[in-house]
């Protein structure tokens, strides 16, 4: 009796563990291209330079905050671009509503932190490639943390805060999206 019992639990946890979800990023508004919302106002473009809606699932156990980035691997610049860094975003927290990378609306979590950018400006500016460069893969990450505070301000430049987001890692989710001129 012991014997089968074993085996029946064996099998209903192999089950439920195969099914078990894994850590996702997603968005209702954002597609596999950009549209004008999303692209930046200015340097030739002329989008609204609004965030993408994002919202995430199945945040590993012994998260304690969330950061979102976008970065331009496709940029001219031997490094990329980083196009967004947020982050002590609270863990109960699990979206950003269109247009949070906006510093001046206030629709950003509260007591998140959103710092500079490749643009040398705080907060979300899209993309705006270089005419005739082809399409620009932006990738845009979740970090699950283990840290509640990173222990850094909105002067903190994107190589600082990727080193800190490294640190504190426990997860992340990612998802694609590109844009030509």
């Amino acid at each position: 009796m012991k014997k089968h019992l074993f085996i029946i639990v064996t099998f209903v946890l192999n089950v439920l563990l195969s099914n078990a979800q894994t850590f996702t990023l997603k968005s209702k508004e954002l597609g596999g291209q950009a549209t004008s919302q999303q692209v930046f106002n200015g340097f030739g473009c002329t989008g609204e330079n609004k965030s993408p809606q994002l919202f995430w699932e199945y945040a590993p156990a012994g998260t304690k905050s969330f950061a979102v980035t976008i970065h331009d691997e496709n940029a001219p610049t031997g490094s990329g671009w980083w196009h967004w860094l947020i982050f002590d975003i609270d863990k109960t927290i699990l979206q950003l509503v269109s247009n949070a990378g906006n510093t001046k609306n206030g629709s950003a979590p509260p007591k998140s932190i959103q710092s500079k950018t490749d643009f040398g400006t705080t907060g979300y500016s899209g993309p705006c490639p270089t005419p005739g460069s082809g399409f620009h893969k932006y990738t845009i990450t979740v970090y699950a943390l283990n840290t509640e505070k990173l222990g850094l301000d909105a002067n903190a430049n994107p190589a600082l805060v990727g080193f800190y987001l490294s640190q504190h890692l426990i997860e992340k989710a990612s998802l694609v999206f590109y844009y030509k001129l």
